[in-house]
């Protein structure tokens, strides 16, 4: 495993950016998720750092070698395409050998290597089937294979679970981070996924129009995102936008008086952000609470949204535990009043700039 540090890299296609400007130290045995929304310049960065593309500008360097104008085969990477990318006239060993006969590794260890990276991913008796032979799952864990045999000093995947079904992802994705944690491997994942990217990684790098929003752990990213597009890309998020009275006092555009954090944030205009989770909802309109109506109510399961419009109307979705049998909750309808509460701390403000949200009165 190498330390993995990109220094400025850029990448433009004539006058069009797709990669503007992006510095990131990934320490050996971390896992890094690429994240954001698709065109956000997240894939041409990992290709970049594969040496598939050729960046414009800044430098890469893998457990301290620079590596910049280094072919693929000469990076000490390995990488997990979206496609998987096997030989379909290839034998599941076959593939997983490819890496090493570039390498000119010698046969008897090659073989020897193929067996235990097979094994690692639990595929050692289908060594001999051709893919078309295998289910997704199996492919995808044959490509895995194939990336760890050549035993990189940097692990590369391409949104590697987008082609499989929902229960299938949650599988492979609980391998691929078992793996990388028992082989302490440097590793950059790519995805569009907030999910899988909240779940796998030790770091998350948030990107939008290839600039790179915020970086931190997951829990950072959630509880104190640096603006509005990362409010709404990590979670959900209702946004509130109006202007900071003062200090611990926010206006909204339709009149809503809130308290708010006394965080330091000069008075002017704001936006606050609200995690659906962090509200509270009551049948009927009371005092002490922000009284609206209910405008849909979304069964969930665990879970159960009430999408609220309030009087100046702006709309505010909650989402709670679903009421038990006998909860008054259980009851609300839509077009029934209800009285929201939350905490004045659940509450972040950010600069007014534009989010990722679908409106501007909430989800």
């Amino acid at each position: 495993m190498s330390e993995l540090i990109l220094d400025r890299l850029r990448k433009e296609y004539g006058s069009f950016v797709a990669v503007d400007d992006v510095s990131l130290r990934v320490e050996e045995g971390e896992l890094v998720a690429l994240l954001g929304p698709s065109g956000c310049g997240k894939t041409t960065t990992l290709r970049m750092i594969a040496g598939f593309i050729e960046p414009t500008a800044g430098r890469i360097t893998i457990g301290g070698r620079d590596v910049t104008w280094e072919p693929p085969y000469r990076r000490d990477t390995g990488m997990v395409f979206q496609s998987y990318a096997l030989f379909p006239h290839m034998t599941v060993a076959q593939n997983v050998a490819f890496g090493l006969e570039m390498r000119k590794v010698p046969r008897a260890e090659a073989e020897t290597r193929v067996r235990q990276a097979l094994d690692l991913v639990r595929l050692g008796h289908l060594a001999e089937r051709l893919p078309r032979q295998l289910s997704g799952g199996q492919q995808q864990r044959v490509a895995l294979a194939r990336a760890l045999v050549v035993n990189p000093g940097v692990f590369l995947l391409d949104e590697p679970l987008s082609n499989l079904d929902a229960k299938l992802r949650l599988e492979v994705r609980v391998e691929i981070r078992e793996l990388q944690k028992r082989l302490g491997l440097t590793t950059v994942f790519v995805t569009h996924d907030q999910e899988e990217a909240l779940t796998l990684a030790d770091r998350l790098v948030v990107m939008d129009h290839g600039v790179v929003q915020q970086v931190g752990t997951p829990e950072e990213l959630y509880e104190s995102p640096a603006n509005l597009f990362v409010a709404g890309f990590i979670g959900r998020s209702n946004v509130l936008r109006g202007r900071l009275a003062e200090r611990g006092r926010f206006i909204s555009k339709g009149g809503l008086a809130l308290a708010v954090p006394a965080d330091g944030m000069a008075p002017g205009e704001a936006a606050l952000a609200l995690r659906p989770e962090r509200i509270v909802v009551a049948p009927g309109a009371s005092d002490g609470g922000v009284v609206g109506r209910v405008a849909l109510v979304t069964y969930l399961g665990a879970a159960t949204e009430y999408r609220v419009t309030l009087d100046g109307g702006e709309t505010i979705t909650a989402s709670v535990p679903t009421p038990r049998p006998g909860d008054p909750l259980k009851q609300v309808a839509a077009g029934d009043a209800v009285t929201l509460t939350w905490p004045a701390e659940s509450c972040r403000l950010l600069a007014p700039g534009p989010g990722a949200t679908p409106d501007e009165g909430g989800l």
